[in-house]
């Protein structure tokens, strides 16, 4: 079984790291347009240094990790290569915007694909990964794909409809998340704590309260409350947060970012 990755940026890369945890380094293929990237990359996992088609023409799942606007030009130059393949292969997509229907329509036929929107703590295998395969995609093949991939985090099967809106959470959620942990150093650091200590006070506390939301099933706000006690110091902090309207300006982010992705659509 062989993994080939076309593209080797930020979530490209990060998926090759979280495909490395379950494959050897001879199953995985990877291709960039800036072949240094690649090459460092493929150094760092002992993985094949490989081109596009090459890959095209050999792996069994080959991972589109290019913008959506240069997806076109990418698949125009794999579809002849792919169209006279004997073996199965299927095509796994991260392109934000893109449909399934899009892909096969860039590819001029109905091959198989797999459409994912995955995060970028998939390269600790922390990744929160949507997933929906394509009307030509067997079970078989997505069970493998779930298994060789189970490296990167948590998989969720969405309706392909609800793409967009799932990645405008799991997808740029990280960035949102990011600003959060840098906003409460900052306060911590303004209170007298060393610059480091405060970040790792607040990635800590980011990291086991996002724990006990999943393990525990319990809602958010009612884990909100187990913190604030009458009249105590969590209250007041959240008084502040809701005086700045910030869970206003969250949900504006994300809608935001949902709306940037429905204006990529070709």
């Amino acid at each position: 079984m062989t993994f080939g990755f076309i593209g080797t940026g930020n979530m490209g890369g990060a998926l090759a790291r979280a495909a490395r945890r379950r494959l050897e380094g001879e199953q995985i293929l990877l291709a960039n347009r800036t072949e240094r990237k690649a090459a460092a990359l493929a150094e760092e996992l002992g993985a094949a240094l490989s081109n596009s088609r090459t890959i095209a023409e050999n792996a069994d799942y080959l991972f589109l990790g290019v913008k959506p606007q240069m997806m076109g030009e990418l698949l125009k130059k794999l579809s002849p290569v792919l169209a006279e393949r004997e073996s199965r292969f299927v095509l796994v997509s991260m392109a934000a915007g893109l449909t399934i229907a899009d892909i096969q329509s860039m590819a001029g036929w109905d091959c198989p694909v797999i459409r994912i929107m995955p995060n970028t703590p998939c390269s600790i295998g922390e990744g929160m990964i949507l997933y929906t395969p394509g009307p030509g995609v067997t079970e078989a093949e997505t069970a493998v794909f779930l298994e060789a991939m189970a490296g990167a985090g948590r998989f969720s099967l969405l309706p392909e409809g609800l793409m967009d809106a799932g990645s405008a959470v799991a997808g740029c959620g990280p960035a949102f998340a990011d600003l959060f942990l840098e906003a409460l150093a900052d306060g911590g650091v303004a209170c007298g704590l060393p610059r480091a200590q405060a970040m790792e006070f607040a990635a800590q506390m980011t990291l086991g309260a996002a724990k006990l939301a999943l393990e525990s099933g319990r809602h958010p706000g009612v884990l909100k409350d187990a913190v604030c006690s009458p009249g105590g110091t969590t209250i007041q902090g959240v008084r502040t947060l809701e005086q700045a309207g910030f869970r206003g300006a969250v949900m504006e982010a994300v809608i935001s970012a949902y709306e940037k992705t429905l204006s990529l659509k070709p």
